[in-house]
């Protein structure tokens, strides 16, 4: 039987929906079940010329090719291209928390996020900073850990990007107290783990990178890598953890380095990111690791200038289809 593969459709507003409607033009090993209003995505599929059939997804569907299923969820208002309203905001809102409970439930095996819009939730008067801590509250996981991953090089020697965050969406000012041992220790722990049971590698090599410039430059550009960092990485390497670091986070990125490791561990969102980004962009995908579903979703935002024009890339969104199927297939070999 194929997998069941939950596709939140994101801001209505933005280019979430016509990007959904995109995942008919491919042959997948899964049933997709795109998760929105069924009128918004039929009108984004008009607007890309393209020609699909809808049908309304019941458990028991045999899958039709060139078809989309939908679960329906009714907007709350119209909503037009380019122009977000925050009377929308619960109906974003309702389109996750279908996916998270079918997932938990056991009716999806993964669910795959289309790029929300923050702003427009809290507009809402909803306090929202993103889909990875909306996903830990609602599935009542203490700590999770945001990674981005995606191919990088040459089509013919192209190798895999993975990069996790100890600390995700906060001021830079607040970074250097995030970082505490306890946090680090457990998000090490999430990543070491999720990378064996939901990407298959044994014995998982991470790098790890240091806070401040140079990693700490002995003590001279700060002493977190002294009394916190490197503290972590030896009590996790004396368990067998395959650690290397702290490192300066300036040279990491470059080939040599990452080809020692499986993973990156950034210490911040812009230690890590820009360089996954600029390297993997359009075909760069996010994860939430610690969860006890799966979810993957786009490395990008709701592209408001380009809503409703028919040229959005899906590339991400089939990158993240692509690792939620791998994730599912590396988590029931390793059950």
């Amino acid at each position: 039987m194929h997998p069941v593969i939950a596709i939140t459709s994101g801001e209505p507003a933005g280019v979430g929906p016509e990007l959904c409607t995109a995942l008919s033009q491919r042959h997948w090993p899964a049933r997709l079940v795109v998760i929105g209003d069924k009128d918004l995505i039929a009108q984004r599929m008009a607007s890309a010329n393209r020609h699909v059939a809808l049908r309304p997804f019941q458990r028991e569907n045999i899958p039709v090719p060139g078809t989309l299923e939908v679960l329906h969820i009714p907007l709350e208002v119209p909503a037009q291209p380019g122009v977000l309203n925050p009377a929308n905001a619960r109906y974003v809102l309702k389109t996750l928390d279908r996916a998270i409970d079918g997932c938990v439930s056991g009716r999806f095996s993964a669910m795959v996020t289309a790029p929300v819009q923050k702003s427009v939730i809290n507009d809402a008067g909803v306090p929202f900073s993103g889909h990875t801590e909306y996903l830990a509250e609602r599935t009542h996981t203490p700590q999770v850990v945001m990674m981005l991953a995606g191919e990088y090089g040459e089509q013919t020697a192209s190798r895999w990007m993975r990069v996790a965050l100890a600390t995700t969406h906060l001021p830079l000012q607040g970074v250097s107290a995030a970082i505490t041992a306890e946090g680090l220790e457990r998000s090490l722990r999430i990543l070491h783990v999720d990378l064996q049971k939901k990407f298959g590698f044994a014995n998982p090599r991470i790098l790890v990178a240091g806070l401040n410039p140079h990693a700490g430059e002995g003590g001279h550009m700060g002493r977190e890598e002294i009394e916190i960092i490197t503290p972590v990485l030896e009590r996790l390497r004396a368990e067998g953890m395959n650690l290397i670091g702290p490192l300066p986070a300036d040279t990491l990125f470059t080939p040599r380095q990452l080809g020692r490791g499986d993973a990156v561990m950034a210490m911040y969102h812009d230690q890590g990111l820009p360089v996954l980004k600029f390297a993997t962009f359009g075909g760069g995908i996010n994860v939430t690791l610690g969860l006890p579903i799966i979810r993957t979703s786009v490395d990008h935002g709701t592209a408001l200038d380009l809503a409703g024009t028919g040229s959005a890339d899906p590339g991400s969104l089939f990158a993240a289809v692509d690792c939620a199927l791998s994730m599912i297939q590396a988590q029931q070999l390793t059950v």
